[in-house]
């Protein structure tokens, strides 16, 4: 399924992001890995072509949007198309609403979110013009609820839901043939705690206990390729937490109570 595919992972120098260009270098795919850290893309990419020879680097920002179209047609230029984009580059965040400033908000909505969009946008095109492609998304289980400490990364995770699902349901009614991922994970253990913004947009600089204790990312990447292998829409993943988006839909009287008993920051 992977083998020979074309395959753009943003966020490929650490997390998630890292681990999938591990996973997919076994299955055989071409990577294009993409972040802002160069020299940890080429410790990935060396990594990676102990099991394929097709390996590129696009070093990208996620925080410039006006860069971003410019720099997916720099990707799509590198075979000639972009048969899986996989979004998994972003940012998260430990702290109040009303401690966190506007430029710490725009920043995590834009990093999360509108560079999604951006990026998405400018490779459709070419994907519906091949009648094929893949759109493999990372929102949250903070994404289906609703966390203290954590405002805007829930906005970010809830709106990335809500667009790929009407965006999935639109290109579905006009019979285009491009599947539509959006994972779910809950407490992985990565260092996405670590780099969480604070208020006033500087590093959180620690891990949580939730995090620390989170499943392995290998294990998350390994359901994240079977969900797409299956053509799952939608997969949650991750330990008990994920019972909360279930609390939320089927007892939300329990789980109103229970958000503001959790341990958040």
């Amino acid at each position: 399924m992977f083998a020979g595919k074309v395959i753009w992972i943003t966020g490929a120098s650490s997390g998630i992001g890292e681990e999938l260009a591990y996973q997919l270098a076994t299955k055989k795919a071409y990577l294009i890995l993409s972040a802002r850290r160069t020299l940890e893309l080429e410790r990935v990419r060396e990594q990676c072509l102990v099991h394929t020879n097709c390996v590129d680097i696009l070093s990208l920002d996620l925080s410039d949007n006006n860069a971003l179209p410019e720099m997916a047609k720099r990707a799509e230029a590198i075979h000639g198309r972009i048969d899986v984009i996989i979004h998994s580059g972003g940012i998260s965040q430990r702290d109040s609403m009303l401690n966190t400033v506007p430029d710490a908000e725009a920043r995590i909505m834009q990093i999360n979110f509108t560079s999604v969009v951006t990026i998405t946008r400018a490779l459709l095109p070419g994907m519906i013009a091949r009648g094929e492609g893949r759109i493999v998304l990372l929102s949250s289980v903070a994404g289906k609820i609703g966390v203290p400490n954590r405002t805007t990364y829930c906005a970010s995770k809830h709106a990335i839901i809500g667009y790929f699902d009407a965006l999935r349901a639109e290109l579905k009614i006009a019979k285009q043939p491009i599947n539509i991922h959006i994972m779910v994970p809950g407490f992985i253990h990565t260092n996405i705690s670590v780099n969480a913004v604070l208020g006033d947009g500087n590093p959180q600089g620690v891990m949580d206990p939730g995090q620390e204790k989170g499943m392995p990312v290998e294990k998350c990447v390994q359901q994240m390729i079977r969900g797409m292998e299956k053509n799952k829409k939608e997969i949650l993943i991750g330990g008990k937490e994920i019972l909360m988006t279930y609390f939320r839909r089927f007892i939300p009287g329990l789980y109103y109570y229970l958000i503001t008993r959790v341990k958040t920051k």
